[in-house]
């Protein structure tokens, strides 16, 4: 047993791991490993750069390999003991007969032997003898080798891949973090910035105070300390002479008439407060992820409306269009719609007024009268803003907007979100707030615009470029 068991260990040792025979014209790589000088060769063919070991796959940077005469010897002495001591195997024969098998039944897929071949479970079955089929078989495996042999390669490369964008992953996430520290670094910089500067206004606003009432304080207690003399003075003269009084009375009078008392110092706080700057305002963001390029129906214009070919124009004249009639058109006020009509989403636009002393800019439903006349009061479907009559800032919409700004833009950023139901208005010279309408929609939604009765153009900026941000 000891003997067999040595042997079976040299024929192991002298197997080559790719085609699992002994070796022929064995070489050894770096790593120690052992294959035919053929099947390391087939193994390698094609690869560049790196050649990996078969069984440990460490890769080498060159093809690199030796020759191993001594291994070649010992494998020639390990096939010729196999050819003498070995015994011939028991061929496998039929569990349920006892029988060798020597059948393959084509449709099952199963090796039989002759009884089981000639069973009903196996009639009309297309049955062949094992040694005619095993080598058709034996050559479709073996086809499959180099397809099988192709996708491990492939999903190496691909694992190697994976492996790169992982490490890719990391330093992205390293790169986002910091520069997210970055942005909040800043943020609490400038807090902190103006933190200490709303102190140091505090600070010389209380001095200034503080100096003015000291002053008060003397200039009253200065009041107060004539007050008192010349009441000492009066008590002390009616104890007096007749003579003597009337020969002080006049100089009393006077300094009595010529009094006046100090103003008392009143003050007020100022109010202290800060607003972000616009690169925290977010509206960037916004811009980027949901602008919308709008355009003007020609359609909706009202008759002394002209619009330019690219629809991003409008201006009024005086002079009447010659123009097809259209149910859809503005017959009161010079407005004209968007072509796109909105039912969910979100979107951006921007408007230029420019110099315009009179315009509306915003949404209505799709359906809105187009009979209406440009007043300011509350009106259904409409939610707008604009300037009115020259110089009075007004809100179309079903409520009156309290607190409107005493200046206004030249250029207005609109962002409806339809399903809040809320309609933003930006003043794109420093991206703050205006206003914003909160309601809700249920009908198509379109953009609004009113030029007024002047030629000034009102224009629908192009779509910014965002690819910095």
């Amino acid at each position: 047993m000891e003997f067999e068991t040595a042997l079976e260990s040299l024929q192991e040792e002298c197997g080559c791991p790719l085609c699992l025979n002994y070796l022929k014209d064995p070489v050894t790589i770096s790593c120690g490993h052992n294959f035919c000088y053929a099947c390391l060769s087939r193994s390698w063919k094609g690869l560049k750069g790196a050649f990996p070991c078969p069984v440990c796959q460490v890769c080498f940077s060159q093809r690199k390999f030796r020759r191993n005469r001594q291994l070649r010897n010992l494998a020639e002495i390990a096939r010729s003991l196999k050819i003498r001591g070995s015994k011939r195997k028991s061929p496998k024969v039929c569990e349920k007969h006892q029988q060798i098998l020597t059948h393959f039944c084509m449709k099952d897929q199963q090796v039989l032997c002759s009884r089981c071949s000639v069973s009903v479970k196996h009639q009309r079955h297309h049955i062949c003898r094992i040694k005619k089929v095993a080598p058709y078989h034996r050559k479709i495996l073996e086809s499959s080798i180099e397809p099988l042999k192709n996708n491990v390669e492939r999903v190496e490369r691909i694992i190697v891949l994976q492996s790169s964008k992982l490490l890719e992953l990391g330093r992205m996430a390293e790169q986002r973090k910091e520069a997210i520290y970055c942005e909040f670094e800043q943020v609490r910089q400038f807090l902190q910035d103006e933190w200490e500067a709303r102190l140091r206004e505090m600070e010389v606003e209380g001095l200034g105070i503080l100096s003015k009432l000291s002053e008060s304080f003397a200039s009253l207690s200065d009041h107060a300390s004539t007050l008192k003399h010349l009441l000492g003075e009066l008590r002390d003269k009616g104890l007096r002479s007749n003579a003597v009084l009337l020969t002080r009375a006049q100089s009393i009078y006077h300094r009595h008439r010529n009094l006046r008392r100090p103003e008392v110092f009143s003050f007020r706080l100022k109010e202290y407060g800060f607003s972000l700057p616009p690169l925290y305002s977010g509206l960037d963001r916004v811009i980027e992820r949901f602008q919308t390029d709008v355009h003007f129906d020609f359609d909706t214009a009202h008759v002394q409306l002209v619009v330019s070919k690219d629809r991003k124009i409008v201006h009024f004249t005086t002079d009447k269009q010659h123009i097809s009639d259209s149910p859809q058109r503005f017959t009161f006020c010079p407005s004209i719609l968007g072509f796109e009509k909105f039912v969910s989403g979100r979107h951006y636009w921007e408007v230029e007024v420019g110099s315009k002393h009179e315009w509306t800019v915003g949404v209505c439903e799709d359906s809105f009268p187009r009979t209406w006349q440009n007043h300011p009061s509350p009106v259904e479907g409409l939610w707008a803003i604009g300037l009115y009559s020259r110089t009075e800032h007004v809100a179309f919409g079903p409520m009156r907007m309290q607190g409107m700004p005493a200046a206004w833009p030249s250029k207005i950023g609109i962002f409806l979100d339809y399903e809040l139901g809320e309609v933003s208005f930006y003043d794109r010279n420093n991206n703050s707030l205006i206003y914003r309408f909160n309601d809700g929609f249920s009908n198509a939604i379109c953009p609004y615009f009113d030029t007024g009765l002047n030629s000034v153009p009102l224009k629908i900026l192009p779509i910014p470029d965002h690819e910095g941000i």
